[in-house]
């Protein structure tokens, strides 16, 4: 009897993303600026996706458009709209398969501070506003985003890319809001993952630890505070929003097909160095 021969796995698929098609909330950045969604946005359209950019600011979508126009790769179209509103998702989504023909690809990006204070100082009416952006918006564009995935056709049919924080992992922070609706995102990733694996749809998420974007820096931050939040993790280094993007376009990418209901932490090693000093100076030796 002639022995069964061992299966030869083929190469990695490319990082490719011609012919896919991305919708990304929070797309826009005041100015110039480099937040997580514009990041993640460019970022795909460099590997050849079609990129709906979403914002409720016109002219912070349409300068991501255009910066996506300048490094002529991929195609960027902006969306202006408000993702806590039924009507305004099931139209990005209609928007994006009449431009583009498809619907490959959801990076839920928007996010707010929200509300502040503990348990005993939080005004509930701005908790639900708050709960309402960070993670009511999140499931509406899954919602109509997800019909669209399921008419595509091949063994991974669409992803999903939610963006958390480390603060939804470990918690710590002095406002309660920020950290239990990103807390909430987390799980919502994982139950997401599983509802959807049946339909050949992914589901991920990236906690971005301190990062310098301008959602920090716009309202002013000095560079004592600055030079504090870079001291925060092992490597010691300053992270930004081209890191949250990279880590999201692979997640999005089909290298990532594979990978479901992961909860990627970018953040220089902060969070496995809770409860451990974190050294004063960081050393490298060859």
């Amino acid at each position: 009897m002639a022995s069964q021969q061992p299966e030869v796995a083929s190469r990695p698929i490319s990082g490719s993303f011609a012919g896919k098609v991305a919708i990304v909330t929070g797309a826009g950045s005041a100015g110039d600026g480099i937040g997580n969604g514009r990041a993640a946005a460019i970022l795909l359209a460099e590997q050849g996706a079609s990129v709906l950019c979403v914002d409720r600011e016109k002219d912070w979508a349409n300068r991501t458009v255009e910066m996506i126009t300048e490094e002529g790769k991929g195609k960027g179209l902006a969306f202006y709209g408000d993702v806590t509103k039924a009507t305004d998702c099931e139209a990005m989504v209609e928007a994006a398969v009449k431009a583009f023909g498809r619907l490959d690809i959801l990076i839920n990006n928007v996010g707010i501070g929200g509300a502040r204070g503990t348990a005993v100082d939080v005004d509930m009416v701005e908790w639900a506003a708050g709960m309402e952006v960070n993670v009511g918006s999140m499931v509406l564009s899954a919602k109509y985003a997800i019909p669209a995935m399921q008419k595509n056709t091949g063994q991974v049919r669409g992803s999903i890319v939610n963006m958390g924080s480390v603060a939804g992992i470990r918690g710590g922070t002095p406002h309660l809001l920020y950290p239990t609706s990103k807390g909430a995102i987390v799980n919502m990733t994982r139950a997401m993952a599983a509802h959807h694996a049946p339909d050949g749809i992914r589901v991920n998420c990236v906690c971005p630890g301190m990062l310098y974007t301008p959602m920090m820096y716009a309202g002013g931050m000095s560079e004592e505070a600055r030079e504090a939040r870079r001291k925060r993790s092992l490597l010691g280094t300053e992270g930004n929003g081209w890191d949250a993007g990279c880590a999201v376009r692979f997640l999005a990418s089909d290298e990532a097909r594979w990978v479901t209901g992961v909860i990627l932490p970018v953040d220089a090693g902060a969070t496995c160095a809770v409860g451990s000093d974190l050294p004063k100076t960081a050393s490298v030796s060859s």
